[in-house]
C-alpha cells in the first residue's frame, strides 16, 4: 500500500492535479500495481480526503495563506499550551515508541499542530503493520500536509525523505 501512496504524492504532488479516486484507481492499475495495493490505497486515501474535509482551516483576512495552527470549525476547539495528549494502549501498541517519539519531535518543532497530528495518528491506525514503521509514518505525515494542500518547509520535508540509516553521527 505504501508504494502506491509514494506514488501519488510523487505524480499528483499538487493535490488538485490527483484525480478521483475511481479515476487514479485505473491509472494505478494502467501503471502496474496489483489490486489489492489499490485497493488498500484507495480505501485509506478515501479516509484521509474525509478526515481533510472535516477539518476548516481559518484563513486570515490579512493573509491568503492557512495557519495551520488555528481552527474554524465548530466544535473544534484549539489545544491550550499546557494541554497533553495521551495515547490509548492500542495506539501504543499499533503505533510503537519510535514512531510515537517521532510523532512527539515534530510537535515540538512546531511543524505538526493538534488537528494535523490527530488526523496523522488516525491514518496510521488505519495502515497496516504493528508497530507501523517510522518509514511509513513518514509516508503518512507527507500524505496528510498534501491533503491540506501544503508543502513542508525544506528541513521538515528533508527530515521525511531522508534516509536515516545513511547518516553518520559527527
Amino acid at each position: 500500500m505504501f508504494e502506491v501512496l509514494v506514488y501519488v504524492y510523487e505524480n499528483y504532488w499538487q493535490g488538485d492535479a490527483c484525480p478521483e479516486l475511481h479515476q487514479l484507481g485505473r491509472k494505478l492499475t494502467a501503471v502496474g500495481f496489483e489490486a489489492e495495493e489499490i485497493h488498500e490505497a484507495l480505501v485509506w486515501l478515501d479516509g484521509l480526503n474525509i478526515a481533510a474535509q472535516s477539518t476548516q482551516i481559518c484563513v486570515p483576512a490579512e493573509t491568503s495563506k492557512p495557519l495551520l495552527g488555528q481552527l474554524n470549525a465548530p466544535g473544534i476547539q484549539a489545544q491550550s499550551v499546557g494541554s497533553l495528549r495521551v495515547y490509548s494502549v492500542s495506539e501504543q501498541e499499533h503505533l510503537g515508541a519510535q514512531t510515537l517519539g517521532f510523532v512527539s519531535f515534530l510537535e515540538s518543532a512546531g511543524v505538526l499542530p493538534p488537528h494535523m497530528r490527530e488526523i496523522v495518528i488516525d491514518r496510521a491506525m488505519a495502515a497496516p503493520g504493528n508497530p507501523v514503521t517510522l518509514d511509513d509514518l513518514k509516508i503518512i505525515v507527507l500524505m496528510v500536509y498534501w491533503s491540506f494542500g501544503e508543502e513542508p518547509d525544506a528541513l521538515v520535508l528533508d527530515e521525511l525523505c531522508d534516509d536515516a540509516e545513511q547518516r553518520l553521527a559527527h
